[in-house]
């Protein structure tokens, strides 16, 4: 049986990554997973990632998480580091 952890190893996201997609697109994680290894393989598709992150960064902002922000930051700072051709063109 495949288990969520194989999933998350199989789309080459971090766990904290495949949650901010599945948050952001109201999916289950292993439907992440698949949107995920989907788009890491796209033209544009990291940057639509990164723009998901980006976007429940600001909802917990909105909201005034300020420690889930703090979280999402991390996790889109380590997706960049990861996935530099996300970064946006005026950053690389």
């Amino acid at each position: 049986m495949i288990t969520l952890e194989d999933c998350i190893d199989f789309c080459g996201l971090t766990k904290e990554e495949v949650r901010a997609i599945a948050e952001h697109e109201h999916l289950p994680e292993v439907a992440a997973c698949a949107l995920a290894e989907y788009l890491l393989n796209q033209e544009h598709g990291p940057d639509k990632i990164r723009d998901m992150i980006v976007d429940d960064v600001r909802a917990a902002q909105a909201r005034g998480e300020s420690k889930r922000v703090r979280m999402l930051l991390h996790v889109l700072h380590h997706f960049l580091k990861a996935h530099p051709d996300a970064l946006p063109l005026r950053h690389r």
